[in-house]
């Protein structure tokens, strides 16, 4: 007798960006995402927009992942859905969506944590042979614009967090840096483009000293203001003449930081799988990092799509898949959570 298969409906909502995908068995048909330009003109996501911005993208985006995975909305098995953490109204939109196409359709909701998601995203697989998969456990470098933690990944749902940032995430500290260069919102790509042209040891940053695995950028950031404030006052077109030298010296301060920490983490745990994850994870210097690792420390390594790093509901589906499996459904009546690490 053939198995039947099993289509999971991912939905993701956490933050500006609309996302829905479809996975039969783990291997995903369509992922789809709306992305706001609105927050642009701000320098930053502004909440209200964002919940408003999704209100108008959610019907279109799962109608668009239906019929580019070529199934109607009743062969669907389950509905994933991003609970947190993330802005509240953002995911209020997504998870009220979600509650109601699954009521209609008389199928299991299942929640998952948008952090997990993240990590989870290696285990998307794009045919049925595909195979990249970290083994369990690995550890893995959670870097985004709100979360920069490393993470022990003993299963699906046993994950351990072994350091995390006491203050600022390093995507956060990237786009502050960005503004104060002027150079726009997200400040992620604009930086990473312009480090690709400079030189790397040009300039010199604060570094903290924080003891064990957790990680602090405020003072890289403070440090940063300073430098640029005492320049620009020297040379009113500092940042313009030399704006590739600073991006690339501002990148590998954030990538030494973040690498000495998962490197002393490998070390005390033996664990030589090593994954990389989140928005920062489609950084040059961070996966020419990774690389220079895996050849100098005999890491085996495992860097995500470009499509599977910024927020989508592949990942989401992909937990969801796992947790299908093992029949863990939630109840129709669950409130969502803007803060929370890992279960």
């Amino acid at each position: 007798m053939e198995k039947e298969d099993i289509y999971i409906l991912g939905i993701e909502s956490s933050c500006d960006d609309t996302s829905a995908a479809v996975l039969r068995n783990g291997v995903i048909l369509s992922n789809v995402t709306a992305s706001q330009e609105v927050h642009k003109a701000y320098g930053g996501v502004v909440p209200e927009l964002a919940s408003r911005a999704h209100q108008q993208n959610v019907v279109p985006v799962v109608d668009q992942a239906l019929k580019r995975a070529g199934i109607t909305k009743e062969q669907l098995s389950a509905i994933a859905f991003t609970r947190g953490p993330g802005l509240m109204g953002s995911l209020l939109v997504g998870v009220n969506f979600a509650k109601g196409f699954a009521r209609s359709l008389n199928i299991p909701m299942i929640e998952v944590n948008h952090l997990q998601g993240h990590v989870m995203a290696h285990f998307i697989k794009e045919n049925d042979d595909d195979n990249h998969m970290p083994p369990f456990p690995f550890i893995c470098l959670l870097v985004s614009g709100g979360n920069s933690q490393i993470v022990k990944v003993n299963a699906y749902n046993d994950m351990e967090v072994l350091g995390q940032t006491i203050d600022d995430a390093a995507g956060e500290a990237i786009d502050k840096c960005s503004k104060v260069m002027g150079l726009g919102y997200p400040g992620g790509p604009i930086i990473d483009k312009l480090a690709r042209q400079g030189n790397p040891l040009a300039y010199k940053f604060a570094e903290p000293n924080v003891p064990g695995f957790d990680y602090s950028f405020s003072g890289l950031k403070t440090s940063f203001l300073y430098n640029m404030r005492k320049w620009v006052q020297e040379d009113p077109d500092f940042i313009e003449h030399h704006k590739e030298d600073i991006a690339a010296s501002l990148e590998h301060a954030i990538v030494d930081i973040l690498m000495k920490k998962l490197r002393l983490a490998v070390k005390e745990t033996g664990i030589k799988h090593v994954a990389v994850a989140g928005g920062v994870s489609a950084n040059n210097g961070l996966r020419n990092a990774f690389k220079d690792h895996a050849e100098r420390y005999g890491w085996t390594i495992y860097i995500p799509k470009f499509s599977y790093t910024t927020d989508n509901a592949a990942m989401i589906a992909s937990v969801g898949n796992f947790k299908y499996k093992d029949k863990d459904f939630t109840e129709m009546d669950i409130p969502v959570f803007s803060k929370v690490t890992f279960e």
